[in-house]
């Protein structure tokens, strides 16, 4: 299990040696992501993917539940009440329930891609000014080592907060 940990830092520069230190704490580069201005980040340093960037998870995930709901419905609609000459059976709604919910998380998928992630809304502000984000996926285990860490060596870093726990194998 893993949690993700927002961090401000004040510059780039800042963020380039966190960058360091974090690989040197054996935190891999892939579970590390930095959002800044448009063309402000270094090239060697892991920006956001469109996963990250976007509402386009949540999405999805809101729109097979709605899909899926809404199949259901037609599939029992359409055993209660079949077209002339056809005999639908049980399977009939669950086929209708599975398409409702892929139709759904596709259709909500696309939409939400043009989102931008809710979630980073709060740091916005911050990162207009030139501050930059860090965002660091890291085990339950060593949070409180890596949380002291920063706090210990960068003082001018502020705490963002926390996610839920992820799975561990993304």
């Amino acid at each position: 299990m893993r949690r993700r940990l927002y961090f401000m830092l004040p510059s780039v520069a800042s963020g380039r040696a966190m960058l360091d230190e974090l690989l040197l704490a054996r935190i891999e580069e892939r579970h590390m992501h930095f959002l800044a201005r448009e063309g402000t980040l270094l090239p060697d340093m892991p920006d956001l993917n469109a996963l990250q960037k976007t509402d386009l998870i949540h999405g999805a995930q809101l729109g097979v539940i709605i899909g899926g709901v809404a199949g259901l419905g037609a599939g029992i609609f359409l055993v209660l009440f079949p077209p002339d000459g056809l005999t639908l059976r049980t399977l009939a709604i669950l086929i209708a329930a599975l398409g409702g919910a892929i139709f759904g998380g596709w259709a909500s998928g696309m939409n939400a891609a043009a989102v931008p992630n809710t979630r980073l809304a709060r740091f916005a502000e911050r990162i207009a000014q030139g501050q930059v984000l860090l965002m660091i996926d890291v085990p339950v285990r060593r949070m409180k080592e890596i949380e002291e860490m920063i706090a210990k060596r960068h003082p001018e870093v502020s705490f963002g907060g926390e996610d839920p726990p992820m799975l561990a194998f993304p």
